[in-house]
């Protein structure tokens, strides 16, 4: 399988509350939105600058009613989504962002997600799986992705679900590609307790926004101290901050070599099983400091390439990390986006280096 390179479309059928909160006077409404925020123009953007897939996130809660039956006015915006994507010749990777029982953004600060202890929510994803894959697994150019960032209390717990989500994907998909990750939002440390699913056609899937004081310094939606003070990269970030069951994160010094050493898992991951591996999020926070930023890409993506792993950026347009902004006020005067298009050409150029 040929190394994947391609970028999320986040906030467009996910977290469209994210959206309504950054200029809530001119959100048009959830049907609106999804009418309206990407278009034929933004899947060709994508094919245009050299990359092969989009990774689309989609959040069931807007697409299934409380009996996860399918809404099907809500529905023909993700066969449009998906039709687009075969327009333009791009894979489309449908990653169920939030299912009932998970949210990843609330892990952090939130009991033990139902969909690990209760398995009446284990049924119903599964039923969200049986609808989607059935509707899409004849579609070549469409990929399966198990579930976002899973937040699961031990590594078994996730390993078990996983497969219950893979199989009933499966089941109805006999032919697609599945991608499925580690527990803990997809952390590179967790790999080494991750369990393979039984299957040929796997993409194992990891998540990258390490140092997280350095990528997400002063972004709103985090409340630790240590998040509110300015870091250059590479840089020496200390003794770091602890999350939820104890995940230690961002400690000590950052720069390529580190990098290497965090992917270790996740290659011999990928070696040990022959297995094809996407690191299909990372970014940085828009407004932190650019050069620090694209040095931080470039070491990053060096290693993903060296490593023979793909990558999905995150993200195209918006939600903090966007290629292009339009609307986000708290960015409306960043250097980067001082161009007609409102594209991030410095990240851009970065991306389609690799």
């Amino acid at each position: 399988m040929n190394r994947m390179r391609g970028l999320n479309m986040g906030g467009w059928l996910s977290q469209i509350d994210a959206i309504q909160e950054k200029d809530p006077e001119k959100f048009p409404g959830p049907n609106g939105h999804m009418e309206t925020f990407i278009g034929e123009k933004d899947f060709a953007n994508v094919m245009a600058w050299g990359f092969d897939h989009v990774r689309v996130p989609v959040d069931s809660y807007l697409f299934f009613d409380d009996s996860d039956k399918p809404v099907d006015s809500r529905i023909a915006y993700l066969d449009n989504a998906v039709s687009l994507a075969a327009k333009n010749g791009l894979k489309f990777v449908l990653d169920l962002h939030e299912c009932p029982g998970h949210d990843f953004a609330d892990a952090t600060d939130s009991p033990v997600q139902k969909l690990f202890a209760d398995d009446t929510y284990i049924r119903k994803a599964e039923k969200i799986w049986a609808f989607l894959a059935e509707r899409y697994g004849d579609k070549n150019h469409v990929i399966f992705e198990s579930l976002n960032e899973p937040v699961a209390p031990t590594a078994q717990v996730w390993n078990d679900v996983k497969d219950r989500l893979c199989r009933e994907i499966r089941r109805h998909a006999p032919k697609s590609t599945i991608i499925t990750g580690s527990n803990m939002w997809n952390w590179p440390s967790t790999f080494g307790e991750l369990t393979p699913f039984d299957d040929d056609n796997v993409i194992y899937s990891v998540h990258f926004y390490e140092p997280l004081l350095f990528t997400h310094q002063h972004a709103p939606w985090l409340h630790e101290a240590e998040t509110k003070i300015t870091r250059p990269y590479p840089g020496d970030y200390g003794p770091g901050f602890t999350r939820k069951y104890g995940l230690w994160l961002s400690v000590g010094a950052w720069d390529r070599n580190r990098f290497v050493k965090e992917f270790e898992p996740v290659n011999a991951f990928g070696k040990k099983y022959g297995a094809p591996i996407i690191c299909n999020e990372f970014g940085v926070y828009t407004p932190v400091e650019l050069q620090s930023q694209l040095r931080w890409y470039d070491d990053l993506l060096s290693v993903l390439r060296e490593m023979d792993i793909g990558f999905s950026y995150w993200n195209y347009k918006n939600l903090d990390f966007g290629i292009i902004s339009t609307g986000e006020q708290l960015h409306a005067k960043l250097p980067q986006y001082n161009n007609p298009e409102r594209i991030n050409h410095p990240v851009l150029d970065v991306l389609r280096k690799y």
